[in-house]
């Protein structure tokens, strides 16, 4: 099964989100782009990539324990950029060094159950996909990102890191997007009454 751990924003903010992202495919070229559905607008803690069904216990469980070491924050879709003029991202403000340590803590979380993950240090950089391009497809991004910049989506509390399965499209019909499953979900810190392997906890965790 191919998983990844991420943040999932809440409804409000992703219907947000949505209209902002509306006004964008208005943008000259936005046809020959391919966007994300709203369902597939998440911040990536770690891709595991395929994983062995057999360690999802044991992945299930030390995510479990990584995101209780995490207090909630507050996080806000903020601005936007893109990778090598091909994907379109929209930015996180925030609570942005919590975020950075609890995908940390999930990529080591995944290396320690025994899921095979890139070991090559990559800087994180909080972001939710809107759009790809193709090469050679002529598309210039930085129009979109220039509408993006004023974009500041409404504060929620990241309270849960949530492991998600992908399904890649089979069906070979053009626009088909991949289908998203949340298979488990760890509460931070304070978002749980008991601590992982027993024993209760007060409200501050």
């Amino acid at each position: 099964m191919r998983l990844f751990a991420a943040v999932l924003p809440p409804a409000a903010a992703a219907v947000e989100l949505a209209d902002a992202v509306r006004r964008l495919r208005d943008l000259p070229g936005a046809d020959r782009l391919r966007w994300t559905g709203q369902e597939g607008r998440h911040f990536t803690l770690a891709f595991m990539g395929e994983v062995d069904e057999a360690l999802l216990p044991e992945l299930t469980g030390r995510l479990e324990r990584a995101a209780y070491r995490n207090e909630p924050f507050r996080l806000r879709v903020h601005g936007g950029g893109h990778f090598g003029g091909r994907t379109l991202w929209a930015g996180a403000a925030g609570g942005i060094d919590e975020l950075r340590l609890l995908a940390e803590r999930a990529g080591a979380a995944a290396r320690r159950a025994g899921v095979p993950m890139d070991e090559r240090h990559h800087p994180y950089r909080a972001h939710l996909t809107l759009a790809r391009g193709a090469a050679g497809d002529g598309v210039d991004l930085l129009p979109y990102v220039e509408a993006l910049a004023g974009f500041e989506g409404r504060a929620w509390d990241v309270s849960e890191l949530v492991l998600v399965r992908s399904r890649l499209p089979v069906s070979g019909v053009a626009g088909e997007r991949p289908r998203y499953e949340a298979i488990a979900r760890c509460p931070l810190g304070r978002g749980r009454r008991e601590h992982p392997g027993g024993g209760s906890v007060g409200p501050g965790g």
